[in-house]
């Protein structure tokens, strides 16, 4: 699998990337894994708007989601015509979300752009991709992805706080894509986000190959979060970067 970075700063776009979002590729299949601020830009660097197969939203805050709106203007007047409708898998109250963020919601639904597929967690094929989801503890309801093809494991965390979950869904991860949003000092609030102490822990407990931190608020000190990482976690570890690429 190819795994690039479309954003990776936490909560609001940062100078340097915008909000959440990463491609996955295998034998040509195409997953975009949250679409936040900004990262359907970055999106176009990589590949065309109508080359994307699915995409798989994390939760429904808007940092993980809402350039879905932007994405259905382009599907939707594109040049060539309206293309087949893309399937958008994620959490219970998808269509209403990405709907509701219109100054009125669609009359389609956005049914002729999109196939809105609303999923409990568990393990289904997406194209040539496993994927396995469970419950991460943050304030809404949000999958941890585990993304399997060819022998390799990709994990990636969506938000999250401390939790038994995810150790359990990275175990043995070949690569960890791990929200690290802020350092471990001043104390930060518990159940929403991990530190990059936290973060490192988490692999650690997990045995993951590798960890790649993700999701740093733009004010957190992305050093102090890496040496954080680093000081918990005996492998190879790293800050994600906007259009960043990992061989998995």
């Amino acid at each position: 699998m190819r795994l690039t970075v479309l954003g990776c700063a936490g909560t609001f776009p940062g100078p340097d990337s915008p909000c959440s979002g990463y491609l996955v590729e295998h034998d040509g299949f195409r997953l975009v894994v949250d679409l936040g601020a900004g990262a359907l830009g970055m999106l176009q660097r990589h590949v065309d708007l109508l080359d994307v197969d699915a995409v798989y939203v994390s939760h429904l805050h808007a940092d993980h989601c809402i350039d879905l709106v932007a994405y259905s203007y382009a599907r939707r007047y594109h040049p060539k015509g309206v293309p087949p409708v893309l399937p958008v898998y994620g959490p219970a109250g998808l269509p209403q979300r990405i709907c509701s963020a219109f100054e009125a919601p669609p009359v389609d639904g956005l049914l002729e752009v999109f196939d809105f597929r609303e999923l409990p967690t568990g393990t289904r094929r997406i194209g040539p991709l496993t994927v396995t989801t469970a419950l991460m503890n943050h304030p809404v309801e949000c999958h941890g992805l585990r993304i399997e093809a060819g022998g390799r494991t990709l994990v990636y965390t969506g938000d999250t706080g401390e939790s038994d979950e995810l150790v359990a869904l990275a175990q043995d991860a070949d690569l960890l894509l791990c929200e690290a949003s802020w350092p471990q000092e001043p104390e930060q609030p518990s159940g929403i986000h991990l530190s990059g102490r936290q973060a490192g822990e988490h692999a650690s407990r997990a045995s993951a190959a590798r960890l790649v931190l993700t999701h740093l608020v733009p004010w957190a000190d992305p050093q102090v979060v890496l040496a954080e990482a680093v000081a918990a976690y005996g492998g190879p570890v790293e800050l994600a970067a906007c259009g960043a690429t990992y061989e998995v």
